[in-house]
């Protein structure tokens, strides 16, 4: 069954097909609250809020886009009003943006890296993770999809129902942003 005939099902009491939507879609929703909350039990908490509020939303789906898309829209507005409240907030890992996962507070050496490593690729973690947080929503939620989700630019323009040159653009003024908050970041601590 495909999406729309698994929501009709759904939509005509078979409850228990809205499992077949949640297995497919869970890891993705993970991944975008993952790109805003860089906690995982925040983000399996926000992830359980999204398909909790999509499954009570589900008779509101009008099929003008995708589930998918749909599904998307509720999950960055969720990480966003999740950011808004938790401004001050000091977060202490971020992982996927190096591609390595389960970073913990208190690393334990890998027997190929040296304690001197480690602590710099969490220096490193962390000084991305603030570049990241110091965005705008708009570019935050743009290079989110882009980088954690690998959406396309056209898949990102109907999720934040913007052009798809706005989000090529959005995109290329994070990318921008970030790298002059690292190298600064970076040159400040070559200085000290």
């Amino acid at each position: 069954m495909n999406d729309s005939e698994i929501i009709q099902s759904v939509l005509n009491g078979k409850h228990h097909n809205f499992r077949i939507l949640v297995e497919k879609y869970q890891q993705k929703v993970f991944s975008v609250a993952m790109g805003f909350v860089h906690e995982k039990e925040d983000a399996e908490d926000i992830t359980q809020e999204i398909l909790l509020n999509a499954w009570k939303s589900l008779k509101f789906f009008r099929g003008n886009s995708s589930f998918s898309t749909w599904l998307h829209r509720i999950a960055v507005n969720a990480c966003l009003n999740h950011t808004r409240k938790n401004k001050g907030t000091v977060l202490t890992r971020f992982s996927s943006f190096f591609g390595y996962e389960g970073m913990r507070q208190v690393d334990i050496p890998l027997y190929e890296e040296n304690p001197e490593e480690i602590i710099i690729k969490k220096e490193h973690s962390e000084w991305l993770q603030k570049a990241l947080d110091s965005l705008s929503e708009k570019q935050h939620t743009a290079i989110v999809l882009s980088k954690y989700e690998d959406l396309s630019q056209r898949e990102i323009s109907e999720i934040m129902n913007i052009t798809e040159g706005a989000v090529e653009s959005l995109i290329q003024r994070a990318r921008k942003n970030l790298r002059e908050k690292l190298l600064s970041v970076s040159g400040k601590r070559k200085t000290a």
